[in-house]
């Protein structure tokens, strides 16, 4: 994989200690929804563009996966008696809506980001093709990828362990409100354990609600491990790409 990351061909700073190169980051809808998880909170996406920006100057190739459950979530429309696939559809369009919110704040701190989608919306981002993709984050542009996978039926966790196969990522980063898998709701049970490692299949096995089954197992059929971390936590990001202890690993590594 090439090392050229940023319009100038150069490294960013720290580079040369990082473990993963090019990743995915997967946020969940509700982080940009404030205390609530509900509507776009400008400083909930500021923050976020903010973390982003960090992630830049150490030099990774890097695509954000986002979630729309802060505007709708096809799944729970559905479960209200809407069809699926107009639910899930509005639930890809939400999440278009999060990539422009991000892209704006991005822009607005000087760090350059494309929004991509599988859906044709000409005049808000372009069309998704992964070879395009590959030489937005090879000249250093931190991509957006709104419109879920294009397809009703999957959830954005299966979009992104999609896009991370697609675009030859090293790892997928699921960031959370907790600091990694738990063998109960951290919340509900104060007596939960945290695993710091699970293979794919324990993962399936257990049948854990972090991500779907979709998700992982394209993981493990690529063998592309997974991260799942706590957004919030400080340098999170930065210590989960210099391959240091942080949250839960999921994979064969």
């Amino acid at each position: 994989m090439s090392e050229r990351v940023g319009s100038s061909g150069k490294r960013g700073a720290g580079a040369g200690s990082l473990r993963f190169r090019r990743v995915i980051l997967k946020v969940s809808g509700e982080a940009l929804g404030g205390a609530r998880g509900q509507g776009v909170d400008l400083a909930s996406v500021t923050r976020l563009a903010r973390k982003i920006g960090e992630v830049r100057r150490l030099g990774v190739e890097l695509g954000v996966v986002l979630g729309g459950g802060n505007i709708l979530r096809g799944q729970g429309a559905s479960r209200r008696g809407m069809t699926r696939v107009v639910a899930d559809t509005m639930g890809m369009l939400a999440t278009l809506i999060n990539a422009l919110a991000l892209e704006e704040r991005l822009t607005h701190a000087g760090v350059e980001a494309r929004v991509l989608s599988p859906l044709a919306f000409p005049s808000v981002a372009e069309p998704y093709v992964p070879r395009q993709a590959v030489r937005y984050l090879e000249e250093g542009r931190v991509l957006i990828l709104g419109g879920g996978t294009g397809s009703p039926f999957f959830t954005t966790d299966t979009a992104a362990a999609l896009r991370a196969v697609e675009l030859g990522a090293q790892a997928l980063l699921k960031a959370t409100k907790v600091d990694g898998i738990y063998t109960a709701d951290p919340v509900r049970n104060p007596r939960a354990r945290r695993f710091d490692r699970l293979d794919y299949l324990t993962f399936l096995e257990r049948g854990l609600k972090v991500m779907d089954a979709t998700a992982i197992t394209l993981c493990m059929d690529h063998r592309l491990p997974i991260i799942v971390f706590n957004l919030s936590a400080p340098g999170g990001i930065a210590r989960a790409l210099r391959g240091e202890r942080v949250g839960t690993l999921v994979g064969d590594m």
